[in-house]
């Protein structure tokens, strides 16, 4: 008895869910903050790249190591 991909798919979407959630909600407020943030470290196109590449540890590395102290 082998168990279909969609089968597979459809037992872990309660577990993905939260996850992508998350994701998508880290991804959304990092961007606005660098957006809004007039100097980082670094250039902000750099830290596009790593927030939108670098799922759910793009975000959190932005918000401890980007931001500079004002």
């Amino acid at each position: 008895m082998s168990t279909s991909v969609f089968d597979t798919l459809q037992s872990l979407l309660p577990l993905l869910l939260p996850v992508l959630a998350i994701q998508v909600i880290l991804l959304v407020v990092a961007l606005l903050d660098l957006r809004k943030q007039a100097v980082t470290r670094g250039p902000k196109w750099m830290w596009v790249l790593i927030i939108v590449f670098i799922n759910i540890i793009g975000p959190i590395v932005y918000f401890v190591l980007a931001r500079k102290d004002e």
